[in-house]
């Protein structure tokens, strides 16, 4: 996996797009810490390749919701106490 500065980006992209194919993946970094991915997409694989990027997404923030859970000590709730937190940040009674 290559890294690339936002300057790289700014500076030389046809030369990144020309690289994009073979890399496969690109990680644009900004202050050396990384910002961004870049991958090559094909109008036939667009909508599958945003399916499983958004699933991927979801499966984060579900394992981070999970792990603060563990850590706050939710994790050994009550299903009852579960639906109070959930109606109490909704504003329901």
């Amino acid at each position: 996996m290559k890294f690339i500065t936002v300057r790289d980006l700014r500076t030389s992209p046809a030369s990144i797009w020309k690289q994009l194919p073979v890399e496969q993946e690109m990680i644009i970094t900004n202050n050396g810490r990384p910002i961004a991915l870049l991958t090559p997409l094909a109008d036939f694989n667009l909508e599958s390749s945003l399916k499983a990027i958004r699933r991927a997404r979801a499966q984060q923030a579900l394992a981070r919701l999970q792990s603060d859970s563990s850590k706050s000590g939710f994790v050994t709730m009550a299903p009852e106490a579960i639906d109070a937190e959930i109606r109490s940040a909704r504003g329901k009674p």
